[in-house]
């Protein structure tokens, strides 16, 4: 990622809630987030039929999990009925952090007969590390560590996996942190 990204992904997901009138401390509202990029958030199975997603699942396991449809002014953001709450949450959460850092397709990639739209790695990172700003800011975690809060409380409180609870909790140097503040 380019230098200074992750502060201002931290920034960038600060402002977002604060324009949401959500605070940092409430699980994110993935509804509201969608709106507030402007787009419009289906199910994959309002799309196509269930059994062909099954299908595909299949064929190669995760290989949908969430993409945007960009019409020009109409923008959707489609999810994977298939995961779970949380998987949806955060795969809702990198979409709308592509469209919140105006990324753009940059690649075609095929997958069997079906053609695909791809950004490229580095900005799949960026949306990857935003949506977990999104999800859970630093300044949550800080408040839910102090509280007495573990990785899976964190987790269900937020409605986010443990793996990405985990994360953040690394990722932020809260994990770290909390180190200290037991001592």
């Amino acid at each position: 990622m380019r230098r200074g990204f992750k502060a201002e992904a931290e920034r960038l997901a600060t402002l977002a809630r604060d324009k949401m009138n959500h605070g940092p401390y409430k699980p994110l509202d993935i509804d509201a987030l969608v709106q507030y990029v402007g787009a419009q958030l289906r199910s994959a199975d309002e799309l196509t039929s269930l059994s062909k997603l099954h299908e595909l699942e299949a064929l190669q396991p995760g290989a949908f999990s969430a993409c945007t449809f960009d019409f020009g002014t109409r923008k959707i953001i489609v999810v994977s009925p298939l995961a779970s709450d949380e998987r949806r949450r955060s795969d809702a959460s990198h979409e709308a952090s592509h469209l919140l850092l105006k990324h753009n397709v940059k690649e075609v990639e095929q997958l069997g007969s079906l053609s695909f739209f791809t950004c490229d790695p580095d900005e799949e990172q960026e949306a990857n590390w935003l949506a977990g700003c999104l999800l859970l800011p630093r300044e949550l975690l800080v408040r839910s560590v102090k509280r007495g809060l573990d990785a899976a409380e964190i987790a269900e409180a937020n409605r986010v996996s443990l793996q990405m609870a985990n994360f953040r909790l690394r990722a932020t140097g809260v994990e770290r942190q909390a180190a200290t503040w037991r001592r």
